[in-house]
């Protein structure tokens, strides 16, 4: 009996095998709350991954629909294919998460504005693993949702735009750009000589057959009329574009004022003929003082709410002959920096002296053109209406 209670006490004292008996008992727990803390670490990288995607496809939706570049009854569609490729990266199937988003999209007019709400709410279901289903979860659904209010689209920009055009005598010169509808043309001169046999001058006048190029004023006039068509494009209706125009050669001509349009800038234009001189001041001033006064901005205002962005285009293919021209017309042209009207200029084949000129006068370096022949001319009348005409289709955000 002693020796039985001896080796009792002895075993209740000896701790030797403690350890590898709470291991045994522990170690399912620890393994348990190790996969439980994964699973949670999961989801939460789940769920986050599914936020910045229903954010991005809020912000996307409603920027394409202020952009035109889909209609509102597209507006679902886009969103779901959206989000199902911002998570293709994370989920092998995206089918269920596209069928069970769902987008809001509400708009706000204002004038000529329209505002889109955007609200973009996905979910989708994972399976749990199985130290979360040991405690009884299955299933986790993770869901997010983004909104944007933005693409607050003006649909069209208000612009007014005046042309100051050379039509010196110099603008009567031809261009090496063969045209195309009348490649040749007869040319006259005199041919009179002297018959020695009557001792006597005979008149005769011959005429020949030589190449056909445009002059620069009708080269003028054609890229003048191709900036009119991109605006006209950008504005059918003639709501938000004006234009004007003035020419000069030793004095200003008479203005085209400022209009609804681009129909009355192109016949006048159009009428243009070249002679006289060059000074290109007067004319500057009358675009100047016509873009600067505050009635233009009212009529733009009264329809359409808006202020208008401001150009002057500023063209010639010479240098003035008038001493004092030069000076007051760079004048001017601070004049209109000051006042954030943007200057292009276009220099056609023009000596130095010209260029120096409008170099001076565009607002950047970017708004300067020399043409040196029609294609040239052509492009830089082209590129200016794109820009102008982006201004009268523009987005702000």
């Amino acid at each position: 009996m002693n020796t039985l209670h001896s080796l009792l006490d002895r075993l209740r004292r000896d701790r030797g095998g403690n350890f590898g008996i709470m291991t045994a008992i522990l170690l399912p727990v620890l393994i348990g709350a190790a996969g439980i803390s994964i699973q949670v670490t999961d989801m939460l990288l789940s769920q986050r991954q599914l936020q910045e995607a229903a954010d991005a496809a809020a912000l996307a939706t409603a920027t394409a629909l202020a952009n035109k570049t889909i209609q509102l009854a597209d507006a679902q569609a886009f969103a779901r294919d959206f989000v199902a490729g911002q998570m293709a990266n994370y989920l092998q199937d995206t089918a269920d998460i596209k069928n069970s988003t769902t987008v809001n999209v509400s708009t706000t007019t204002s004038g000529k504005s329209v505002s889109y709400q955007v609200t973009v709410a996905p979910n989708y279901t994972i399976n749990l693993n199985p130290m979360m289903r040991a405690v009884g979860f299955k299933t986790q659904n993770i869901a997010a949702s983004g909104t944007t209010v933005s693409g607050h689209s003006e649909t069209q920009g208000s612009v007014s735009m005046y042309l100051v055009l050379d039509r010196s005598g110099s603008m009567a010169e031809y261009t090496t750009t063969v045209n195309a509808a009348e490649p040749t043309r007869d040319e006259t001169e005199d041919c009179s000589y002297y018959d020695s046999n009557t001792r006597k001058w005979v008149s005769k006048i011959c005429t020949n057959t030589v190449t056909n190029y445009y002059t620069k004023i009708e080269a003028l006039k054609l890229a003048v009329a191709s900036l009119a068509g991109q605006l006209n494009t950008a504005d059918p209706d003639s709501t938000y574009v004006r234009t004007g125009s003035v020419s000069y050669n030793d004095k200003m001509q008479t203005a085209q004022p400022l209009d609804w349009g681009t129909t009355k800038v192109v016949s006048y234009v159009n009428a243009l003929s070249a002679s006289g001189r060059t000074d290109s001041s007067a004319a500057f001033k009358k675009a100047y003082d016509s873009l600067v006064d505050p009635k233009e901005d009212k009529a733009h205002q009264d329809k359409t709410g808006q202020t208008p962005t401001k150009y002057i285009v500023f063209m010639t293919d010479g240098d003035n002959n008038v001493a004092s021209a030069d000076t007051t017309t760079k004048k001017l042209c601070d004049d209109a920096r000051d006042k954030k009207i943007q200057v292009y200029t276009v220099a056609l084949m023009a000596p130095a002296g010209g260029k120096a000129l409008l170099n001076y006068c565009a607002t950047t370096s970017a708004h300067y053109f020399a043409a040196e022949n029609m294609t040239a001319l052509l492009n830089a009348f082209k590129s200016i209406g794109a820009k102008a005409a982006s201004q009268a289709t523009r987005l702000t955000n």
